[in-house]
């Protein structure tokens, strides 16, 4: 990526990740910059894959109101194809790399303890995972999309 980010990028960035609809004439007023400025510069933060436009849902306004993360421990040469099997399964809603004893760690939303423990057992089934600590989360504090 060549494309360098400078403090009228970081400031569009701040203000879209408050409120992803604010109409660029307000995001140019507050920058002191034309809106024709703004607007060009959204569509290279865009090009550039540097913002990404999205509607992000609420998933308890969904009813998924239960949620873990589980760190995955799974056998040698196995994480690209556990990596995939978890990709396919609607309730995973994050997957990383991470290092220590567990390579894999993911994070699900479902709608109730009941379909933790279902999950755990769909899980239970895919090759190569050798073994997982699961941790339910009792409760959300934060949950930001600001990076700036």
């Amino acid at each position: 990526m060549d494309y360098q980010i400078d403090e009228l990028d970081r400031g569009i960035i701040k203000m879209l990740s408050r409120d992803g609809r604010i109409p660029f004439s307000e995001i140019a007023n507050e920058l002191e910059v034309t809106e024709k400025t703004i607007r060009l510069r959204y569509k290279n933060l865009v090009q550039n894959e540097i913002i990404e436009v999205v509607g992000v849902v609420n998933p308890i306004a969904l009813g998924l109101k239960a949620g873990a993360i589980i760190q995955l421990k799974v056998g040698q040469g196995m994480i690209e194809k556990v990596k995939t099997s978890l990709s396919q399964i609607r309730e995973v809603r994050y997957i990383t790399i991470t290092s220590g004893e567990y390579p894999l760690l993911i994070q699900i939303n479902v709608q109730n303890q009941e379909d933790i423990r279902d999950f755990i057992f769909k899980m239970d089934k895919i090759e190569g995972v050798i073994s997982y600590n699961t941790i339910i989360q009792l409760e959300n504090y934060k949950n930001t999309f600001e990076y700036l």
